[in-house]
């Protein structure tokens, strides 16, 4: 275990990010802060540095208890942060309406496919 790690090489290690490689893209993209402060991909990372990821569908608040260059297991990678995050909002309480069809009316077009299909929020 280092004492200072590269934040991209970290957030793959804990995994935040399923490639390096998206790691650096979000640090190029000014989705990841390291106290504060935007990061580059080669800003170092301690015990005790809070790390922030926007993007996806919601934002992670990370505080670093351990650094790892090497992607670990992910009860491991759970012990080397711990998580600020507020909780995900709650799901919607009534069910998704059900899109119904006429009896006979045939197959969908595309148009009503792709309705259905932002209906049920795919």
């Amino acid at each position: 275990m280092a004492e200072s790690v590269r934040v991209d090489a970290w957030l793959w290690a804990v995994r935040v990010f399923k490639s390096r490689s998206l790691a650096t893209a979000a640090c190029k993209a000014g989705h990841v802060q390291l106290d504060g402060a935007r990061a580059k991909p080669s800003s170092l990372v301690r015990a005790g540095t809070r790390v922030v990821v926007r993007g996806g569908p919601r934002e992670r608040i990370l505080v670093v208890r351990q650094t790892l260059a090497k992607r670990v297991g992910a009860p491991l990678a759970a012990e080397a942060m711990f998580d600020e995050s507020p909780p995900p909002p709650p799901r919607a309480e009534r069910p998704a309406p059900v899109a119904l069809r006429e009896r006979g009316a045939g197959r969908p077009t595309k148009r009503e496919r792709r309705d259905l299909d932002r209906l049920r929020g795919r």
